[in-house]
């Protein structure tokens, strides 16, 4: 499985922004998608993760009501749909994927063949 990450960028805070992650395949029936965030010396954090069978979704309570992810399974891409962007959002966005059990879904060490990341960059 291979993910590219696009759709980061440069904007004010309060503005929106949607990421994408394509997979190569048909990924995000099998795996749970998940997006993840790094900020200049700190750790990966979860964001937010799409179930593979049932299609929940579920997030951080810092992006919660703000962000929205989902999924094209025929285009088997998910996106992360983010609004009322905050200068704290900053980071480098990653997606990956995982078949970990539900309580350990927003773990990055769970996670394997992460994109490339896509920069978020959010100006006061």
């Amino acid at each position: 499985v291979q993910l590219q990450a696009s759709g980061g960028g440069l904007v004010q805070a309060g503005g929106s922004l949607r990421l994408s992650c394509a997979a190569s395949g048909r990924t995000f029936g099998t795996y749970t998608g998940g997006w993840f965030r790094q900020a200049p010396g700190k750790e990966r954090e979860f964001v937010a993760a799409i179930h593979k069978s049932n299609g929940y979704t579920y997030y951080a309570d810092s992006v919660k009501g703000r962000f929205t992810m989902s999924r094209d399974n025929a285009k088997n891409t998910v996106y992360l749909q983010m609004n009322s962007l905050k200068p704290e959002d900053t980071a480098v966005y990653y997606c990956g994927v995982t078949r970990t059990v539900l309580s350990a879904i927003r773990d990055a060490n769970n996670y394997h063949n992460w994109g490339q990341g896509t920069l978020v960059t959010v100006s006061s």
